[in-house]
């Protein structure tokens, strides 16, 4: 009698393991695996609106938000020479076109325009009229091909990356008062701090494409309109985040940050 209970309990624990392992062994959902390739993440550029501070100008909110001047402008419906106000709320986007337009009412009629009366010649002699004065935009563009010179002397400590959103110039190395002139003539169309992460900036416009900037900037020697003409002193060289010694030096073309490298002469400094 005992052996024929060791013999049933055996057969017992052999169905009780089988059951356990067909339960394993039951195919469950197959995990998804995307062959897709992972896209960039685009950052968000924020608002799509600016509420202008006093300091602000056109030139270094299109600059801080890395957008061309003249589209902006134009969003905006401002034109040269650009003048903004504090309070004012400037468009980052371009407006949406409304699809529909007012239809033309055939039944209008037309409201009574008194005649004109014949205008009298004057016995007086016509004079000559005087050439039209050039616009605002034209007086401080630059006229001729664009000659880069280097900004400062020293050493580059860090270069452009157009990956990196920090680095979108170089750094160049000095020390603390060394002259700072542009690398090209030019109007100021900014002078002050009030871009985060540039200290004491001067942006520079030389034509309507280009715009050249110097930051960490111990003292400024120009102010917003002056023109200023090619190795002219703009600063003195100041101190960057970290404490070190450097100007931080940003060209860009139509708006977008373009290697500073490639533009200034190869010779020594």
């Amino acid at each position: 009698m005992p052996a024929s209970n060791g013999v049933l309990a055996s057969i017992v624990a052999g169905i009780l393991l089988s059951s356990l392992l067909a339960g394993c062994s039951t195919p469950g959902p197959a995990p998804v695996v995307s062959r897709e390739k992972a896209r960039p993440t685009r950052v968000a550029s924020g608002s799509q609106f600016h509420r202008v501070q006093r300091g602000d100008t056109l030139y270094s909110i299109s600059w801080q938000h890395g957008l061309e001047f003249q589209n902006v402008a134009l969003w905006n419906g401002i034109a040269p020479p650009y003048r903004i106000y504090p309070g004012q709320r400037i468009r980052l986007t371009p407006p949406k076109r409304s699809s529909r337009t007012p239809a033309k009412s055939s039944s209008a009629r037309k409201p009574n325009v008194p005649a004109k009366r014949p205008v009298t010649p004057s016995s007086k002699p016509a004079t000559r009229s005087s050439a039209p004065a050039p616009s605002p935009e034209q007086e401080f563009d630059h006229v001729g091909p664009l000659k880069w010179r280097w900004p400062a002397k020293g050493p580059v400590a860090t270069t452009f990356s157009p990956d990196d959103p920090s680095r979108k110039g170089i750094d160049i190395a000095g020390r603390i008062g060394d002259a700072v002139v542009a690398s090209e003539a030019g109007k100021v169309v900014y002078a002050g701090s009030g871009l985060i992460g540039y200290g004491r900036l001067v942006i520079l416009k030389h034509n309507k494409n280009y715009l050249s900037a110097y930051g960490y900037n111990r003292r400024l020697l120009v102010k917003e309109g002056d023109r200023v003409k090619r190795g002219e002193r703009l600063a003195e060289m100041g101190k960057d985040i970290h404490g070190d010694p450097r100007l931080h030096f940003e060209i860009r073309r139509n708006g977008t940050p373009v290697n500073p490298i490639r533009l200034l002469p190869r010779n020594a400094r």
